[in-house]
């Protein structure tokens, strides 16, 4: 009896395991070139962003490759629900994030207090791919739309 009790609890842990999943959004995504659409004229070649998560507060360290072949970095945090402040001389201040559901996140980037840029950002069902659409993205001095699509490593 002792023996079939172990059982059960060993498959009920291993059943479970799915249910208490990691966040989808934890990990290394790589950019799909072909599936983005850009800010025209700052087109990008190549990108990466890696997402972490302790005590609620999420961090996304981003690589860029313009067509120019010039490499950007950044760093973002926010929490759910708060404004974050974010590194100086970035081209916004504060991040306002709003979690809709476990694989959607809204986020208001703000400069002085104002939002200068909303970004709508969903991973995909099988936590494969990501997409983050920006209605007013800023790089290279140039402002515009653009959806980044990557995929999950």
């Amino acid at each position: 009896m002792k023996k079939f009790l172990t059982l059960i609890a060993l498959t009920a842990v291993f059943f479970a395991g799915p249910a208490f999943a990691a966040d989808p959004i934890i990990g290394t995504w790589k950019l799909n070139v072909a599936k983005s659409k850009f800010i025209p004229g700052a087109e990008l070649t190549a990108g990466t962003r890696v997402y972490t998560e302790a005590d609620g507060v999420y961090t996304m360290e981003e690589r860029l490759t313009g067509a120019d072949r010039k490499e950007t970095s950044s760093r973002t945090q926010s929490r759910d629900g708060k404004e974050t402040k974010q590194p100086a001389g970035g081209p916004y201040d504060t991040t306002a994030a709003k979690k809709i559901d476990a694989n959607t996140w809204d986020f208001d980037l703000k400069k002085d207090g104002k939002t200068i840029n909303h970004v709508h950002r969903v991973v995909s069902a099988d936590g494969k791919t990501m997409m983050s659409h920006s209605t007013s993205a800023q790089r290279g001095g140039l402002h515009g739309e653009e959806t980044l699509v990557f995929d999950k490593q």
